[in-house]
C-alpha cells in the first residue's frame, strides 16, 4: 500500500482563508491533482479518510472547508454518528450556511484552490479532476464549466439540485465543458427528481459532453458517507470503482 501524507493546510482566497486537508503520497513525487468538495457537514474525519484513499491511489487531494466564512472546521458541532432523522436540527443550522455559498462565491473559491494546486511542489502540471459529494456534486459540475482549461474530469455522487429551473442552475454551464463527466445519483432522491436527471443527462449530451449518469438502485442520498445513517454499502462500493475507473482514464 501507498504510504501517504496528511496535513492541514490553509488556501488563501479573495475572501479570507480557507483551512483545508491536503492528502498525497509520501515519495516527494508531483502526482495528478484531484479536488474534493464536501457534502453538507463539511470537512471532518471522514472525508479525511476519503482523501486519504485517493492518495493510496496516487493522487494529491485537497479538501476545502468551503464553508470557511463561517469559521474553521468543523463548523457545526456534529455527532460521531450523523442520523439528521434523530437531530433534526442539525439541517437547521446548516441550511443557512449552504445557502449563503452561493455559486457566484463558490466559483471564486474554487479558482483559489485551483491556482493553490498549482503552485504545489506536491502537483503534477496539468489539469486536475475533481470529485463532489451531496451540495458538492454541485460544486464539481460548476467548476468544470467555469474552469474548462483546467479541469479534465468531474465526478459527483448523491447531487442534488443540479438541474433546477434557476437561472443559476448548475446544468446550464454545461456548454464550457470539456471534462469527462460521471455521476452517481441515489435512488428515490427528493432533491434530484426523474425530471432534473433527465434535464442533465440532455444538457450534457446536446454539448457533446462525454458523460455517464447513473441511478444507484437501492441507495439513498448520502449514501458515500460512512458516518451518516444513509450510508449504503454496495453503493459506496460502486462510487470508489466508477471513481478510481475515472481517474485512471484522466490521469
Amino acid at each position: 500500500m501507498t504510504s501517504i501524507q496528511g496535513t492541514d493546510v490553509d488556501v488563501p482566497t479573495e475572501d479570507g482563508v480557507a483551512d483545508a486537508y491536503l492528502a498525497h503520497p509520501a515519495d516527494g513525487a508531483p502526482h495528478p491533482a484531484v479536488l474534493l468538495f464536501q457534502d453538507a457537514f463539511g470537512l471532518r474525519p471522514q472525508l479525511r479518510s476519503m482523501a486519504d484513499r485517493l492518495a493510496e491511489a496516487g493522487c494529491t487531494v485537497l479538501v476545502p472547508n468551503v464553508f470557511y466564512r463561517h469559521g474553521r472546521a468543523p463548523v457545526f458541532e456534529l455527532p460521531e454518528f450523523i442520523d439528521p432523522s434523530a437531530r433534526p436540527e442539525i439541517f437547521e443550522r446548516i441550511g443557512p450556511v449552504m445557502q449563503a455559498l452561493t455559486p457566484e462565491l463558490a466559483m471564486r473559491d474554487a479558482g483559489a484552490y485551483l491556482r493553490w494546486l498549482a503552485e504545489r511542489p506536491e502537483v503534477a502540471e496539468g489539469p486536475v479532476a475533481l470529485t463532489g459529494y451531496c451540495m458538492g456534486a454541485r460544486l464539481s459540475l460548476l467548476t468544470a464549466g467555469t474552469y474548462p482549461d483546467r479541469v479534465a474530469a468531474a465526478a459527483g455522487f448523491h447531487g442534488g439540485r443540479l438541474a433546477t429551473d434557476a437561472p443559476d442552475s448548475p446544468h446550464l454551464v454545461a456548454e464550457h465543458i470539456t471534462a469527462e463527466l460521471y455521476f452517481g445519483h441515489a435512488d428515490n432522491d427528493h432533491s434530484l427528481p426523474p425530471e432534473q436527471i433527465e434535464r442533465l443527462d440532455a444538457a450534457l449530451t446536446e454539448a457533446g459532453v462525454r458523460h455517464r449518469c447513473e441511478v444507484y438502485e437501492g441507495a439513498p442520498h448520502g449514501f458515500t458517507q460512512a458516518d451518516t445513517a444513509a450510508y449504503h454499502q454496495e453503493g459506496d462500493e460502486r462510487h470508489w470503482a466508477a471513481l478510481l475507473d475515472l481517474l485512471k482514464r484522466t490521469f
